[in-house]
């Protein structure tokens, strides 16, 4: 077991003895920087040091009694003696509310945040209707309350039942905000981006405030990716809502926890703006990201396994690695280099003596169907001698002191200066740089470090409060910027790339972000460890980031600090083959953490679950069309399908389709499930099962839990090296019967896999009805786009059969059964592309 001597050693090792002065001694320069200049001048040295979160104020102005209010274009006007307070349709079930403090007026949010602003939308049918004690804002799907004494806000379905209702909104002098709402008994609150607090957040307080915690454990809060947005849910209460504040400023958001019945929020600063949604789950996602972005398509290799450790190096390394992914037989995509490729941590370099021919390296591997995905961090090393340090001081890009100095901080290249991503010549120069990397056959990038971490052995490790942004020219203090740092540095890489390769489809995978990170990038769930507990946080953390709009997201599988056995290695590979990203990746000095290291049984389960996930990805594609198409994520709560089941935990749907149940215990053999209301076919033996019931399931080491919901046309390819070197003879559909009569559909999106044709019609996506009427099961092939795929034969399998089918018609022509097996309750047989299918069961 490592000593805390051993840990300091390592970390001395990594970071290189000759920075350690610098890092010993920046938190006191910062903390000497904040007490001298900004908001929190004059609050003592020692507290700045010792301490990163604010003090709060002991009392607070609040609007007081409405004293006029008048409809303006979008809504109303409410007028008191302290404030204005503004409420603003987006949509019949969407609504924004500002309270404009007369005391001390902010400047708006920049609005980084959103894709589609207000002005943009269609002004929806509303009525104003004053009453007594009360003026109401109704529209078709919403009823909003203002109380005339108070001031207060309620809001409603149309039919009058109660989503969310104010306390009171409060302000202070110094520029605090504070809304209080009351909350439900029954109500359970999902969301606030990436967390490793409880999954239902009601009870909890959460800090927004994107934080390195350089490696987490259960309950650590903040950490790297928070956005303040959530949804609040009652159980067979629907409709439901989904609140998002628009406020970049550190935060906190007391959801129950001091007072059961009331949830608190609390903002350094900015402007007091939310908007509210009403609907279902579903509707809540889709107009949320409607507002602020979703997903664009990735390139369809994004969807295969990722292979990462810190650091693969030399090259000789990197190819072996790749060779020993063809040896095994094991599919693979991508290969990361971590920070050690780079020429001393400098960014857009590479170290000439690790990789002397580094587009060589890149172009071999892409013979194999094996992308290279390289780090990038924001800090840049203050090298006199480095072209870009030198750029960017001379062309003004980086972050300042109140006293127009550069600011410097600690990190992997020792004294590092930082650039303003929210200086939009800033973000094009940045983007500009990775021309080298582009033209050396880098295929993506990681972008790391960008919360914006800074080394510090005490305090917040951060860059100081104090240091000035742009702001897009109306400046301010990294009190506002901090939050959205991580995202404007991956906007800035996005649009760079589009910019440098405008026909292919950007890979920026970030760590750190804010509300519309989505648009820019996907994510990874930062530095967990390798222990089974980290293992239990990554259902509720990956299913609590899709409800914020960051739907593309997945674990370091095998954990990254520590090292992993078999057991756990596998066990978490199991789960990651249903997420988004499938990446195994581990911190330095770890043993070896690939599908093949800890020999068998482990090699052949990993191997075998692997190529599933490669045979999986026509569903899975399509699971992300539907992300980018409607906000949703691929891995979504059990109570998206079922009200009742929104306490799990852990157990996720993938897709409209699969549930996955995974083994999250060591030395564990069966698992307990509940399915959600309907039936359902055991994935691995096609057995029947009903929904709505605690199952036992049988779990060996071999196999995960995984279920296909009825009604399902399952759209499957085959496996190969790589997703570029698949054969695409076929397309297989396993059909899941209605277990009674009824209809059900099914989807599947087909293009290029890259590029931008589809956005042409270059597309085709094909919408599979199945009707059940007695013992005859019809499947409808509807399809629109103008892509031809490859394939022109489909491999049918009909599953969960009792008995094979007395007959099967393709568009009217018989087709005989080519197999059947009565124990896997299959019948297999080829047909051609059909309109209908018609089967006789």
């Amino acid at each position: 077991m490592p000593t805390l001597l051993d840990d300091l050693r390592n970390s001395i090792q990594m970071i290189g003895a000759q920075n350690l002065p610098t890092i010993v001694t920046y938190p006191l320069r910062k903390a000497w920087a904040e007490s001298k200049g900004g908001p929190l001048r004059g609050v003592s040295f020692a507290r700045h040091l010792l301490h990163d979160r604010p003090l709060w104020p002991l009392t607070w102005q609040k609007p007081g009694a409405i004293t006029s209010f008048a409809p303006h274009a979008r809504g109303l006007t409410l007028e008191t003696a302290t404030c204005t307070i503004e409420i603003s349709l987006f949509a019949s079930n969407a609504a924004q509310v500002r309270c404009l403090p007369r005391l001390k007026q902010p400047a708006p949010p920049l609005p980084y945040a959103i894709a589609r602003p207000l002005e943009d939308w269609p002004i929806p049918p509303f009525e104003i209707l004053p009453e007594t004690d009360t003026v109401f804002l109704l529209t078709s799907e919403l009823i909003i309350g203002a109380q005339l004494k108070s001031g207060a806000l309620f809001f409603a379905d149309s039919n009058g039942q109660l989503l969310r209702a104010d306390i009171d909104m409060g302000w202070n002098a110094n520029g605090a905000l504070r809304h209080r709402t009351i909350l439900h008994e029954d109500e359970q609150l999902f969301g606030l981006g990436e967390r490793a607090t409880p999954w239902n957040r009601r009870g909890g307080k959460h800090i927004l405030w994107n934080r390195d915690p350089s490696g987490y454990k259960d309950g650590d809060d903040p950490i790297n990716l928070n956005i303040p947005v959530y949804l609040g849910v009652r159980p067979r209460q629907s409709p439901h809502y989904l609140v998002f504040y628009e406020n970049m400023h550190y935060a906190d958001f007391d959801l129950g926890a001091e007072s059961p019945q009331a949830a608190d929020h609390r903002f350094t600063g900015g402007e007091l703006r939310h908007t509210l949604i009403s609907g279902e789950v579903p509707d809540l996602l889709e107009r949320y990201t409607e507002i602020t972005g979703r997903h664009s398509l990735p390139p369809l290799w994004l969807l295969g396994y990722h292979q990462s450790r810190w650091s693969y190096y030399p090259e000789a390394r990197v190819r072996k690695l790749a060779q020993d992914f063809r040896e095994h037989e094991i599919p693979c995509d991508a290969i990361h280099l971590d920070i050690d490729y780079m020429d001393g941590f400098r960014v857009f370099t590479w170290d000439k003596e690790r990789f002397p021919d580094l587009p060589a390296l890149a172009a071999d591997l892409r013979a194999q169907g094996i992308k290279l995905i390289t780090i990038i961090d924001p800090g840049v090393k203050a090298d006199p001698a480095y072209e870009v340090y030198r750029s960017g001081l001379q062309e003004q890009h980086f972050c300042t002191s109140p006293n127009g100095m550069a600011v410097h901080a600690p990190v992997w290249p020792g004294d590092s200066v930082f650039p303003d991503f929210t200086a939009p010549k800033t973000r094009a120069w940045w983007g500009a740089w990775y021309r080298r990397l582009l033209e050396a056959g880098i295929a993506g990038f990681w972008n790391d470090m960008n919360e914006p971490a800074a080394f510090s052995p005490a305090g917040s490790t951060t860059i100081p409060v104090t240091t000035r942004h742009s702001l897009e020219g109306r400046g301010g203090d990294h009190h506002e910027a901090h939050n959205i740092y991580g995202m404007l540095m991956v906007r800035a890489s996005t649009e760079g790339l589009l910019a440098l390769r405008p026909d292919a489809r950007p890979v920026v995978i970030t760590r750190s972000g804010w509300a519309g990170v989505q648009r820019y990038a996907t994510s990874w769930t930062g530095d967990n460890q390798s222990t089974w507990e980290s293992l239990r946080l990554t259902v509720p953390m990956v299913l609590g980031l899709g409800l914020s709009g960051v739907a593309f997201t997945g674990p370091d599988t095998g954990g990254f600090a520590g090292a992993a056995d078999g057991e756990l290695f596998t066990r978490w590979l199991q789960q990651s083959t249903f997420m988004p990203f499938f990446r195994a990746h581990t911190i330095a000095g770890t043993p070896d953490q690939e599908p093949w290291s800890y020999g068998e049984p482990y090699l052949s389960i990993n191997r075998r679950f692997i190529q599933l996930r490669y045979e999986l990805l026509p569903y899975l594609y399509t699971a992300v069309w539907q992300m980018t198409a409607h906000g949703w994520p691929l891995a979504r709560p059990l109570g998206w399908l079922d009200e009742s089941l929104w306490a799990v935990d852990d157990a996720f749907l993938c897709g409209d389709a699969l549930l996955v149940a995974p083994v999250m215990e060591p030395g564990v053999t069966t698992r307990k499930v509940t399915l959600p209301a309907g039936a359902w076919y055991e994935f691995w033996t096609n057995q029947r099962c009903r929904g709505g019931e605690n199952l036992t399931v049988y779990a060996p080491l071999e196999t995960a839990p995984l279920f296909v919901r009825e009604g399902t046309v399952l759209p499957l390819g085959e496996f190969g090296p790589s997703v570029e070197q698949r054969p695409d003879r076929f397309l297989r559909l396993h059909v899941y019967p209605l277990t009674g009569d009824g209809e059900a559909t099914s989807w599947l999106y087909e293009d290029a896999g890259e590029g931008f044709e589809y956005q042409n019609g270059a597309r085709r996506l094909s919408r599979f009805i199945m009707r059940r009427q007695g013992e005859t099961l019809k499947v409808i092939w509807e399809q629109e786009g103008d892509f031809e795929p490859p394939y022109i034969h489909i491999e049918l399998t009909l599953n969960g059969l009792r008995r094979a089918p007395r007959e099967v018609r393709a568009d009217g022509e018989l087709f005989p059964v080519v197999m059947s097996d009565s124990v896997q309750r299959t019948a297999l047989l080829g047909v051609p592309l059909f309109k209908q299918l018609e089967i006789q069961l």
